[in-house]
C-alpha cells in the first residue's frame, strides 16, 4: 500500500526527486515535534537529527540545519556571518519562508530557496533525519546530500 501523505510532505518528496535524492520519506506515528521524539522514534542519536530552524538574519529568512544535540549560537553565528543580528523568527515568518509549520520544517520544499547554513558537526554522523513538511514525517540523508540539496555554507551553528 502506498503512503498517503500532506501536500507540505508531497513537496518535500517532489523536492528530493528533482535533486535525485532517494526516496527515504516515512511516516513517524506518534509525531517528531522535537529532536528528543524524533531520535526516540527512530532509535538513532540525537545529533543524527538535522533540525531545520528558520531566524531572521537582519530581517532576511535564514536557514539553519543544526544537529539536535545543539543549541544555536545566534551571536556567534552573526559574528560567522557577517551579519548584525540573528534572531528566532515568528511562527508566521516561518510559514511565509518555507509554507511548512515549526515542528516540521524541511531542509527542501519550499516555496523559494534560502539563505541556508548547516552546522558541521552533523558530519560526525552517517545517516541524519530531517523533518519532511510535517511533525509526523521524516526523511534520511547524510551531509554530502543534505549539503547538495539545500546549497548551504557550512558553519559552526553553536558555542564552544
Amino acid at each position: 500500500m502506498t503512503e498517503q501523505y500532506s501536500a507540505r510532505t508531497e513537496n518535500v518528496r517532489a523536492a528530493l526527486a528533482a535533486a535525485g535524492h532517494p526516496d527515504t520519506v516515512r511516516h513517524v506515528p506518534d509525531g517528531a515535534k522535537t529532536a528528543a521524539d524524533a531520535a526516540a522514534a527512530l532509535g538513532c542519536e540525537v545529533g543524527a537529527i538535522a533540525n531545520s530552524l528558520i531566524f531572521l538574519a537582519d530581517g532576511a529568512p535564514l536557514l539553519v540545519l543544526s544537529s539536535g544535540r545543539h543549541r544555536v549560537d545566534t551571536v556567534g553565528l552573526a559574528a560567522r556571518l557577517g551579519v548584525g543580528r540573528i534572531s528566532r523568527a515568528k511562527p508566521d515568518d516561518v510559514a511565509a519562508a518555507t509554507g511548512q509549520v515549526i515542528g516540521g520544517v524541511s531542509p527542501v520544499g519550499h516555496p523559494a530557496p534560502l539563505v541556508t547554513v548547516i552546522d558541521e558537526s552533523l558530519r560526525d554522523f552517517p545517516d541524519l533525519y530531517a523533518a519532511a513538511g510535517t511533525h509526523d514525517t521524516i526523511f534520511r540523508t547524510d551531509f554530502a546530500a543534505l549539503v547538495a540539496l539545500t546549497g548551504a555554507r557550512i558553519v559552526t551553528t553553536s558555542g564552544g
